[in-house]
């Protein structure tokens, strides 16, 4: 132990801790907030920044300038003191959210190459004072509460967290929707509220934890391992940046995705080594000989991979299968934030009461994973009700895990290393996270490439809709918005081609002929050469008839007009001939010219007439078998997606069940009835 790390520790009042406490769940829920408030935004952002080959970037700059910041921060608090680097993360963190909303105006000119890109390095700004926030507020009720008391505050904070989860959502999208307005003659839109809204709630909790919370006494003497810092840098953003790229921009074979990799693995090395020996190091080693940090970190690390493939997914599933609306998933999501919630409270006051967390992280994986079972047995038919309780015990099982893990490893390192072993804490579980998002990602896509055909029509293309879908614009009406225009696009492509046959065209004809998907009546009547020639050969076979009749004179008139298949046209025209126009065989036989060559003077009119009743009849044809293939697509697309998330959700089943045997390796180390920096005695050493 350093001279600092031995002084007298000072014992807090507990209005001190009361007004901590308040301005650390003001920072925590900042911090939770922002991580869902912008999903909802991002659609309008896109559409008023352009720019949507940056979109991911947009949350991609936040993660890994927030993700690598983690364990510099906890080193950082451990030598100057937990206040300053909280201090300094609020002020990075609103000055970022300042900027964000900033993005895209017109004072800004072409700032970092235009509007998006703007919003990607103010985000990543705001990452770099976010990562400050989680950190610093977990190692502050670290230093403040016993960890017997601190459990049930965990449990508190946790319940914060899931309320974020489904809060932000709902405000992003209503702020978007309806915060546009005009501030001095100057019109501010909905979406940049999103990030001004921070700002009071920043406010608050800036000045309650300067002139209120107390300043804590540096935990640890050193100096700051910048080479540390750079290789955990060079290590984690190459690692991101490819699980982010990796099967969704470029292949996960590509070199530049291998590359990425290779980097990363060898400043983990390098990182190792130089770690090794170094008395400052950014994250000492030998923390990972405590059983309970390396088992606590890894269980976490596997639990949270599993639950981000859930909770990203879910929305989706909603959106696509169940119908509900983007802004509205969020409140669909309320039962299994509601089971987390009452679980991590109620965790929190049980383990603050019995001062052991292994029961209750062992109970909550094992019923996380019957939910997650219960979960993968959705259907297309499943309601939200029951789609909802599924998700309430989901949610009771991930109670625990979100604060206990944590309070489990403050507990057993030594109090000089708490900011360290918090970090680090923090930085497994967004890794986890990271990379649970990426692999459950490429398992989604993967699996409705190869579900989708199962499902879908067996018509040409719907094979290249199962590789490019977008899934993003599935929707729960028949065939979504994306392929119903697919399918009307080719109707009508299809109308036109048959419109130009039935006009002569040879290509189009041919074409149509050699086309599997045309009826045979119809194939039969391009072959006789259309609708028109069709008239034509009949008008001609009924004017030979009709004269060949009227060569015989008043007999074979009468026989027209007796005859059923006589066109009443026809039968007015006979009526009205004189009776001298057939007294003679030579009347008879000019009568029966006459005759026949007006009827087929008028091929041309009957012809186009119908070809248009022929155009109109197909026209109708193709309507309703588009809206039978769209229907039949839309089902299929449910049901092939509802397949491939049941797939999903089952794999999360084998990683939880990793997460369940890591627990129970998990030492069991009494929680202390004293805040970590009064038990200076009973921390255990690292060397």
């Amino acid at each position: 132990m350093t001279a600092a790390a031995q002084a007298p520790a000072r014992v807090f009042s507990a209005q001190e801790k009361t007004i901590t406490l308040v301005g650390l769940m003001v920072v925590f829920l900042l911090s939770a907030l922002d991580q869902t408030i912008v999903s909802t935004a991002m659609p309008r952002i896109i559409e008023q920044l352009q720019g949507l080959e940056y979109y991911t970037w947009v949350t991609t700059a936040y993660l890994l300038a927030s993700t690598v910041m983690v364990p510099i921060y906890g080193k950082l608090s451990d030598l100057y003191g937990r206040k300053p680097i909280l201090v300094l993360g609020i002020v990075l963190f609103l000055l970022g959210s300042v900027l964000c909303g900033m993005s895209g105006e017109p004072f800004l000119g072409n700032l970092f190459g235009g509007g998006m890109l703007q919003l990607i390095v103010f985000r990543a700004l705001q990452g770099l004072g976010g990562a400050a926030l989680f950190t610093s507020a977990f190692a502050i009720i670290a230093d403040m509460f016993a960890p017997a008391e601190r459990a049930k505050f965990g449990g508190l904070f946790g319940a914060v967290f899931g309320l974020s989860s489904v809060l932000g959502p709902i405000i992003g999208g209503f702020l978007t929707d309806h915060g546009s307005v005009s501030l001095l003659g100057y019109f501010v839109e909905g979406w940049r509220w999103v990030f001004y809204v921070n700002l009071p709630l920043g406010a608050v909790a800036l000045f309650m934890i300067i002139a209120k919370m107390p300043s804590l006494s540096h935990r640890a003497s050193g100096r700051i391992d910048f080479l540390g810092a750079l290789l955990i840098v060079l290590t984690t953003i190459p690692l991101l940046l490819a699980l982010t790229w990796g099967g969704v921009t470029y292949p996960w074979d590509s070199a530049r995705v291998l590359g990425l990799f290779a980097v990363s693995a060898v400043s983990l090395v390098l990182f190792i080594l130089a770690e090794r020996r170094n008395p400052d190091a950014i994250l000492p080693l030998g923390l990972f000989r405590n059983a309970t940090f390396t088992f606590g970190n890894l269980a976490s690390f596997v639990i949270n991979m599993a639950f981000i493939g859930i909770v990203m997914f879910l929305p989706l599933f909603m959106q696509t299968v169940q119908g509900v609306s983007a802004t509205n998933s969020g409140l669909a999501m309320l039962p299994l934030m509601a089971g987390l919630i009452l679980s991590s409270i109620t965790a929190g006051n049980l383990v603050s009461r019995t001062g052991n967390y292994k029961p209750f992280l062992l109970g909550g994986t094992a019923v996380l994973i019957a939910g997650v079972f219960l979960l993968a047995q959705i259907t297309v038919d499943t309601s939200r009700l029951d789609l909802g309780w599924r998700m309430f015990i989901v949610g009771l099982g991930l109670g625990p895990s979100m604060s206990l893990f944590n309070i489990a490893i403050q507990n057993a390192v030594s109090p000089s290393l708490i900011g360290v072993a918090t970090s680090s804490s923090q930085f497994f579980r967004q890794i986890g996270s990271t990379i649970g998002a990426a692999i459950f990602g490429t398992l989604l896509l993967n699996n409705l490439q190869s579900e989708l055909p199962r499902y879908l029509p067996d018509v040409p293309g719907m094979e290249n809709a199962a590789k490019n879908i977008n899934l993003g614009e599935m929707r729960a009406s028949s065939g979504g918005s994306d392929t119903d225009k697919q399918i009307r696009a080719a109707v009508d492509a299809q109308y036109a081609q048959i419109e130009k046959a039935f006009g002569g065209d040879a290509a189009a004809t041919q074409a149509l002929l050699q086309n599997p998907q045309i009826p045979a009546d119809l194939k039969a009547t391009l072959k006789s050469g259309g609708v028109a020639a069709q008239v034509r050969a009949q008008l001609s076979a009924q004017a030979d008839a009709v004269a060949g009749a009227l060569n015989r004179g008043e007999a074979g008139r009468q026989a027209l007009l007796a005859s059923g298949t006589t066109p009443a046209a026809l039968k007015t025209q006979l009526r009205a001939l004189p009776a001298a126009a057939l007294a003679t065989p030579a009347a008879a036989q000019a009568t029966a010219a006459q005759v026949r060559q007006g009827l087929l003077a008028s091929a041309p009119q009957v012809a186009a007439q119908a070809t248009t009743q022929a155009l109109a009849q197909v026209r109708r044809t193709l309507d309703t078998q588009a809206k039978q293939l769209a229907a039949q697509v839309g089902s299929g697309m449910k049901q092939g997606f509802t397949a491939a998330v049941r797939h999903m959700i089952a794999t999360s089943i084998w990683i939880i069940l990793v997460g369940l045997i890591l627990t129970a390796f998990l030492p069991v180390v009494p929680l202390r009835q004293q805040p970590q920096g009064e038990d200076r005695a009973a921390a255990v050493p690292m060397h």
